[in-house]
């Protein structure tokens, strides 16, 4: 037997297999998941996801998505629960819990008591006519035929149909809030997601170190402050208007013309209207304009005034291109 033609058959078809029982869940989903989402979203509490084992895990996931894009949400381990625990929940919180089989002991210990101060309860599990079915005002089917496992016992196609269930409240909730890319920055400020979303441009810039040249200077001035000041550019004005840039490149190319630097100054050799971005724009528009003019710095602005450079540099520095 060929091994590796083997293990990539037992991956197809693990794969295949839980696929198949996603496509499966989709003919499942009716009103009781509709009525599910309605609950969770007017609910004036939070919702609390509890369940036990590997069910366990996959609530800790769902509660982690939903808390990211503005459904608070607590996790609560059924075993703990019934130990102190069910102190988290007030009168206000909607409940899921989480079981493929629910008739596991705990849960059937826990359930009644999920509901005696009067909270919606929801039920997600592979069994409707459960204990966790009967007891709960809304069912999410998350039937599944068979785990992935050639034993059908190991946790596989039925915990990933829970995911994706999750995801699927946890989809239709950022429809309903209009949860923009904008919300979500604001519960995840940190890395380069949070940074991509919200970092701006003045958070950055070294407002000192901007190089600038009068239009009139000499070139010997002007090699000086693209030395000194490190950016390979510098901003070219007159009074306090910004006439063009001049950048390392533009030397070079100078210089492959001519060697008599005695009579060339910055308006002989800038390159006028450059690209320009105001000090309060996010860093990932920046970005985005250096990419489509395949530049490398933009002269930024604050009212319309000269305020410094911004390079390359300064962004990858900061971790937001991955």
């Amino acid at each position: 037997m060929d091994i590796n033609f083997n293990i990539l058959a037992i991956a197809k078809g693990t794969l295949q297999a839980e696929s198949d029982a996603i496509t499966k869940a989709i003919d499942f989903l009716n009103d009781d998941f509709l009525e599910s989402v309605k609950a969770i979203f007017n609910s004036e509490g939070r919702l609390i996801v509890t369940g036990i084992g590997k069910s366990a895990h996959i609530g800790q996931k769902i509660v982690a998505t939903l808390n990211s894009t503005g459904t608070p949400s607590l996790f609560m381990h059924a075993a703990e629960a019934v130990h102190g625990d069910l102190g988290m929940i007030t009168k206000n919180d909607v409940i899921l819990c989480i079981s493929k089989s629910g008739n596991s002991p705990e849960i059937k210990v826990l359930a009644p008591l999920l509901k005696r101060d009067g909270n919606i309860l929801i039920g997600m599990t592979a069994n409707k006519a459960s204990f966790l079915g009967k007891n709960s005002d809304f069912v999410i089917n998350a039937y599944v035929e068979k785990e992935a496992d050639p034993n059908n016992l190991a946790p596989t196609t039925s915990t990933t149909v829970q995911l994706a269930l999750g995801d699927a409240l946890a989809v239709s909730l950022i429809e309903m809030r209009n949860f923009t890319a904008n919300d979500f920055a604001k519960y995840h400020p940190g890395g380069a997601l949070g940074k991509k979303l919200l970092l701006r441009i003045e958070n950055i810039l070294d407002g000192k170190n901007k190089p600038t040249v009068n239009i009139s200077s000499r070139i010997q001035e002007v090699i000086f402050e693209i030395s000194n000041k490190r950016l390979g550019v510098t901003a070219v004005l007159d009074g306090d208007d910004i006439k063009g840039i001049i950048t390392d490149g533009d030397i070079r190319r100078m210089l492959e013309k001519t060697t008599d630097l005695s009579l060339i100054t910055a308006k002989e050799i800038m390159t006028v209207n450059p690209k320009t971005i105001e000090m309060n724009a996010k860093v990932e528009d920046a970005l985005n304009i250096m990419e489509s003019f395949e530049i490398t710095q933009l002269v930024v602005t604050k009212n319309n005034k000269y305020a410094g450079i911004i390079h390359l540099h300064d962004i990858l520095k900061e971790g937001i291109v991955s």
